[in-house]
């Protein structure tokens, strides 16, 4: 992993039927944990040390790892055969993610045992051998709550946090005690305290786990901002919320999104804002980012690892590998107290190449061969996406 400033990790009963549409592919049908009971990291102080400069941070977030058995193959393949490697699929964007005092994705699907059986659409099980290819990149963690979180009941959910944990990955979203449940995710960046919150709009379904109400986050306003609130209560600077929402294959944001987007960024306590950015996932396709009442809402990110996609009406759409890396740099407040604020936000298109097994960063790809068709066409389908809502003249630009 390159230099950073941080300092490390603080810590089918029956499907939707857009969740079925939306997620088949490859030829199916159409950090820390802070809370009442304190923290614990595994390097770095618990808080900035007195009379110390505070220090600002970049933040890397990107969209749905969404494990197809194409995906699964490519990842045997690179392990010659035996096992899985997916560190290869993820050299293109490595030195974005990298780069980044702090990079988090949105892992959609649950693992299974090491050697597997694994499994796609409609019930994913995949390699926790994903999990190590994340750490690899260089993300810090991810958001678990997704409409697959139960797609293995409370042991996909298991293995995959146990996975985190061995690996050294975060996780927010998702829960194996309610203890676990009861602490907030935070991560160290720069001098700031960054707690991640995760939500999802169902579970496709599937009930909660007998006993386990906690087992996964579900999207409730009040919840939300009472969570936003308790971790910035226990001393978090920054409080990131993961919202899997949206309806798939719509490039707009819904109403729910909008509604629910409007209300979570008005929320304040004593003039500050609860909620300093909504990182949306779930669409399969790049949405808009939008400033609303001064703070930054991706409404979806895209899918940034999947297999080939099918919209609802059952025909390949490659919006379904489109995706955007969201980066956004943060200072902190000219007095104790006050808000961390956004000095520069960019997007960085990425596509899944198929053929390849990796992910493309677009505008790097395009400088080295601007005459590639396939890169430009998918750089502006994704541009004009998360443009869509003049985030432009809040200065949103573009990266690489």
């Amino acid at each position: 992993m390159t230099q950073r400033t941080r300092r490390g990790l603080a810590l089918l009963s029956a499907l939707l039927l857009s969740a079925a549409a939306g997620c088949a592919g490859d030829g199916d049908p159409a950090p820390a944990r802070l809370g009442s009971g304190g923290s614990r990291s595994s390097s770095g102080p618990a808080s900035t040390a007195p009379g110390a400069a505070a220090a600002g941070f970049t933040l890397v977030a990107t969209g749905d790892v969404l494990p197809h058995p194409s995906v699964i193959q490519h990842g045997h393949n690179a392990a010659g055969g035996e096992g899985y490697d997916f560190r290869p699929m993820y050299s293109g964007v490595k030195p974005v993610i990298a780069a980044a005092d702090l990079a988090l994705c949105h892992m959609e699907t649950v693992y299974g045992d090491e050697d597997g059986p694994f499994s796609g659409y409609p019930a994913f099980v995949s390699p926790p051998q994903i999990a190590d290819a994340l750490k690899d990149a260089g993300y810090e963690g991810c958001s678990t709550a997704s409409n697959h979180t139960l797609d293995a009941g409370a042991d996909g959910l298991r293995r995959t946090l146990d996975r985190f944990d061995k690996v050294g990955l975060g996780h927010a979203g998702s829960a194996r005690t309610a203890a676990e449940a009861a602490k907030h995710t935070v991560y160290r960046a720069g001098s700031a305290k960054v707690a991640h919150l995760a939500y999802t709009f169902d579970t496709n379904g599937y009930p909660l786990p007998e006993g386990r109400p906690w087992a996964v986050n579900l999207i409730d306003e009040k919840k939300i901002v009472a969570d936003a609130r308790a971790a910035r209560r226990a001393g978090a600077d920054v409080v990131l919320v993961s919202m899997h929402w949206g309806t798939e294959w719509q490039t707009a944001p819904d109403e729910r999104q909008l509604t629910l987007g409007r209300t979570l960024t008005a929320s304040q306590t004593d003039g500050r804002p609860d909620i300093d950015m909504i990182l949306g996932t779930h669409a399969h396709i790049p949405q808009a980012y939008e400033k609303v009442n001064g703070t930054w809402i991706v409404y979806g990110m895209g899918d940034q690892v999947a297999g080939t996609m099918y919209n609802h009406s059952g025909a390949y759409d490659p919006r379904g590998n489109y995706s955007s890396i969201g980066r956004f740099r943060f200072e902190p407040p000219a007095a104790p107290g006050g808000r961390w604020q956004v000095t520069k936000a960019e997007f960085v298109p990425q596509w899944m190449d198929l053929r390849a097994g990796k992910v493309v960063n677009l505008p790097a790809a395009l400088a080295e061969d601007p005459s590639e068709d396939s890169y430009r066409t998918a750089q502006e389908a994704i541009t004009e996406a998360v443009l869509g809502r003049g985030a432009a003249k809040d200065g949103l630009t573009m990266g690489r």
